[in-house]
């Protein structure tokens, strides 16, 4: 099941994307409760929105994005059948991608 979940609303001509992910996003300054040792860094680097096949946005991020976090993107115009697809890749190498199909 993909880490990913994307939604999207058209809004007076626009197209509204909203876009949840499930993600630790671990600075690595937090400490285990149980340990008291750092828990390492563990964070999205790299998200990227594509609209068929073309990059609309391609977010290079930190540490600093809480913890399964949200986006939120307007784009204009958009149109029936139109293919979305998100890709993030994280610090550890993990990634995931999801496709959505405009309505």
């Amino acid at each position: 099941m993909s880490s990913i979940k994307i939604r999207s609303k058209r809004i007076d001509g626009n197209t509204q994307i909203r876009v949840l992910i499930t993600h630790p996003m671990e600075h690595g300054r937090n400490r285990d409760k149980t340990t008291n040792r750092l828990i390492p860094a563990h964070f999205i680097q790299e998200l990227t929105l594509s609209l068929n096949q073309t990059v609309l946005v391609n977010c290079v991020m930190g540490t600093s994005i809480s913890k399964d976090p949200y986006f939120s993107f307007m784009l204009k115009g958009g149109k029936t059948g139109d293919l979305i697809n998100i890709i993030w890749v994280d610090n550890l190498g993990n990634k995931d991608a999801a496709d959505h199909t405009l309505k």
